[in-house]
Parts: structure tokens; C-alpha cells; sequence
């Protein structure tokens, strides 16, 4: 029997959930290494973040270092490694430009 490990959580952070940490999330939909989720900060978020998200996630990507800040602020996460993509809210769901910015910042992940 071949023992199965377990999958990265990876969970990606924006404002609204609705252009760039979907985009991020998408890319890894199907991945062999890797499970992903997404959600946003703001009251007006399709999906917001909550801390069973948090304590789901390995490893947290934030596209801005506002989004950092809030999740400090506002949840325990007690040694949550975040990764701050440094991605301006300048994208729609899906822009090649936004894809090519992901794959260069998580080559290490996909």
C-alpha cells in the first residue's frame, strides 16, 4: 500500500475574493502537491476569511501588506507563516498579466 502524504494548504488573500485570490486559486485547482482556497477582508467579500480558514492553511499569501495587517489584527495566527505577494489591486479574474506575476512569485508551489 503507497502511503499518501498529506496536501499543502495553501490559502490566498485579497480585499473582495473576487479577481486576484481566485486567480491564485485557480492555478491550482487539480495540483498533485497542493490544496488552495481563497477569500477576502472586506465586509463585501464574496467569501470571507474566518479562522477555521486560517487553521486550515500551511501557508497564507496575502496580496498586499494591508491584508497581513487585518489578519493580525483580527485572528490568531499562532506561527501562520504569510507570504506577502505584493500584487496592487490593478487585475481582473483571470489577466494574463496577473498569472504571469503568480507563477513568477509561487514557482516554489506549482
Amino acid at each position: 500500500m503507497v502511503k499518501r502524504s498529506k496536501l499543502a494548504n495553501l490559502l490566498f488573500i485579497c480585499s473582495k475574493n473576487q479577481w486576484r485570490s481566485p486567480t491564485a486559486e485557480h492555478l491550482f485547482k487539480n495540483h498533485h502537491l497542493h490544496s488552495a482556497r481563497s477569500a477576502g477582508t472586506s465586509d463585501k467579500a464574496r467569501i470571507r476569511i474566518n479562522q477555521k480558514m486560517i487553521d486550515w492553511a500551511d501557508t497564507i499569501f496575502v496580496m498586499e501588506r494591508k491584508h497581513r495587517s487585518l489578519l493580525t489584527q483580527r485572528f490568531n495566527m499562532a506561527d501562520k507563516q504569510i507570504v506577502v505577494l505584493d500584487i496592487p489591486d490593478d487585475y481582473q479574474f483571470g489577466d494574463p498579466e496577473l498569472i504571469d506575476m503568480l507563477h513568477t512569485s509561487l514557482s516554489a508551489y506549482l
